[in-house]
C-alpha cells in the first residue's frame, strides 16, 4: 500500500480494497502465492540460529582462545603429541556444548510445527484453512470464536464479534467491534473497526481484509521493539572474567620471565620457548571439558523432567537460585480458576447462594468462561453436591460486555425464578433489596458497605 495513503483504518471498505488490489471474495491461489515470496523472508516469529554460528560461539571463551594458541605453538615447536591432546579436549568441550543445544533448538522447532496455528481465509472463491504464516496482505479472512488474528485487518462484516485484546492492550474484557470508519488518530483501544495480529475473536464471527502481516503490525513492531541480544549469564560473565585474568597473568609471566632470562645472558630462543612452555603449562586445559560435561550432565538431568535447555551455561542459573518468582499469568501455573466458596451477604457459607449460583452456570449457554466451570465443578467443605435437577431452564438473557450480566430464567416446584449473576457494580445497580442472614428481606442500601 503507498505510505501516503491514510492509515486502513481511516478508509473505507472500497477505498482499501481497491489499495490492497483484492476483491470481498479474495485473492487467487496464484496471486497469494506471489505476495507471500514477495514478503520478508524472516516473516516467522520464531528464528533457528544456523548450525555453523552455534558451532562457531562455542569457541569464544578466552580460555579456548589461549588453548588454540597453545596448540599452534605446540605444532610450531613440532610438539605434534601434546598440540593433539589439547586440540582433541578443545573439540570435545565445544561439539559437547553444540550438539546439546543444537538437540535443544531442533526440539523446540518440532513443537513449534506441532503447533501451527491455522486461518480460514478465502482463496480462489472458497474458504480455505492455512497456516497463518501464509497469510498476505489481501487475503480476506473468515473469523468465528476462537479463532485467531492472523495480520491487522479491517473488518467488512460482523455479528457481536468480541476481541480478547489483552496480549496488546491490557485490557482483561474482551473488545466490541463493529464496521465502519474511525479517525486517524485514533489510539488502539478505539479502533472499534480494526482487528489486530495476536488476538484471537471470544465470540460472535466476522469477516475481515488483512492490511498488515508480520513486522509491520501493531504487534510485530512491539516484538522488533523487543528484540534485543540475549543477555550474558552471570556463570559465562564469571568464565569470560578469568579467561581475561588468565591471559593477563600469563601475558606478565611470559614478558618478566623472558625478560630475566635475557638478563641473565641465556640464549634468546631458548628464553622466549621457556616462557611460552611455562605460559601453556599455566592454561587449565581441562576446565573448559569440565565445564561442558557438568552442564550437559545438568541439561540430561532437567531432560528426565521434560524440561528443554537451550543454553548450557542457563544450568548453572538454575542451580544458584533459591527463589523463583513469576508474574500471575498462566506462563507457569495452570491457568485455571477455583472457586473458594459461595457466601451470603454476612460472608458466611451459604447452600442457597451456591445453588442459585450453580442454576446460573449450569443453564447459561452464551459465553464461554472458565468461572462458570469452577462452579459447576465446586464441591463444597461438607462433600454435598448440591441438587439442581428440578430447575428446568425457561429462556436466557446472554452475557454480554455492555451489561456485563447474565441472566436465567428457571422453573421449580411450578414457579419461576431469576438468577442474575455479573460484574459485582452492574448487578448491584440493579437491585433494591437484599436476603438478610435471618432469611428476611429488607432494603439493600443500608447493606451496602458490607457489600463492599
Amino acid at each position: 500500500m503507498d505510505s501516503a495513503s491514510p492509515p486502513f483504518w481511516s478508509s473505507n471498505q472500497e477505498e482499501l480494497l481497491l489499495r490492497l488490489d483484492t476483491t470481498e471474495v479474495g485473492l487467487t491461489t496464484e496471486e497469494a502465492t506471489r505476495r507471500l515470496a514477495l514478503a520478508p523472508a524472516d516473516r516467522r516469529t520464531h528464528q533457528h540460529l544456523s548450525s555453523i554460528v552455534l558451532l562457531i560461539s562455542q569457541f569464544k571463551s578466552p580460555i579456548i582462545l589461549i588453548l588454540l594458541f597453545a596448540v599452534g605453538l605446540s605444532f610450531s615447536l613440532h610438539d605434534g603429541v601434546n598440540a593433539c591432546i589439547i586440540l582433541a579436549i578443545v573439540l570435545m568441550s565445544g561439539l559437547l556444548g553444540f550438539f546439546q543445544e543444537r538437540g535443544a533448538a531442533d526440539a523446540v522447532e518440532k513443537l513449534l510445527a506441532i503447533i501451527q496455528v491455522n486461518a480460514t481465509v478465502i482463496r480462489d472463491g472458497i474458504h480455505a484453512e492455512i497456516p497463518v504464516t501464509d497469510i498476505v496482505a489481501g487475503d480476506i479472512v473468515v473469523l468465528n470464536a476462537g479463532d485467531v488474528i492472523p495480520g491487522d485487518c479491517l473488518l467488512l462484516e460482523c455479528n457481536s464479534l468480541f476481541i480478547n485484546e489483552a496480549a496488546l492492550t491490557g485490557e482483561t474484557f474482551p473488545a466490541e467491534k463493529s464496521v465502519g470508519k474511525v479517525g486517524t488518530d485514533a489510539p488502539l483501544s478505539t479502533r472499534t473497526n480494526t482487528l489486530f495480529a495476536g488476538t484471537y475473536a471470544v465470540s460472535g464471527s466476522g469477516k475481515a481484509v488483512v492490511a498488515r502481516t508480520g513486522r509491520e503490525t501493531e504487534f510485530g513492531k512491539v516484538s522488533e521493539s523487543l528484540k534485543v541480544k540475549q543477555p550474558e549469564t552471570e556463570f559465562e560473565r564469571g568464565i569470560r572474567r578469568f579467561g581475561y585474568l588468565l591471559m593477563e597473568v600469563t601475558l606478565m609471566m611470559v614478558i618478566s620471565i623472558f625478560a630475566i632470562n635475557v638478563y641473565l645472558n641465556k640464549p634468546v630462543v631458548d628464553s622466549f620457548l621457556f616462557a611460552l612452555a611455562l605460559a601453556v603449562g599455566l592454561t587449565p586445559q581441562l576446565l573448559p571439558a569440565i565445564i561442558s560435561v557438568n552442564l550437559a550432565h545438568g541439561a540430561r538431568r532437567m531432560a528426565d523432567v521434560k524440561v528443554i535447555v537451550k543454553r548450557l551455561s542457563s544450568i548453572e542459573n538454575f542451580g544458584s537460585m533459591d527463589i523463583l518468582c513469576s508474574d500471575k499469568t498462566g506462563t507457569l501455573t495452570l491457568g485455571e480458576v477455583k472457586l473458594e466458596s459461595a457466601v451470603n451477604i454476612d460472608g458466611v457459607s451459604s447452600d442457597k447462594v451456591l445453588l442459585y449460583t450453580k442454576v446460573n452456570a449450569t443453564f447459561q449457554t452464551g459465553y464461554t468462561n472458565p468461572i462458570d466451570q469452577a462452579i459447576i465443578d465446586f464441591v463444597p467443605d461438607s462433600g454435598i453436591q448440591v441438587d439442581i435437577s428440578a430447575y428446568q431452564k425457561l429462556d436466557e438473557e446472554p452475557y454480554d460486555f455492555i451489561r456485563k450480566r447474565l441472566t436465567i430464567l428457571a422453573t421449580v416446584a411450578n414457579s419461576s425464578i431469576i438468577v442474575t449473576k455479573g460484574a459485582l457494580s452492574n448487578v448491584l445497580e440493579i437491585c433494591s433489596n437484599c436476603e438478610l442472614q435471618d432469611g428476611t428481606t429488607g432494603p439493600i442500601d443500608p447493606q451496602r458497605p458490607k457489600i463492599q
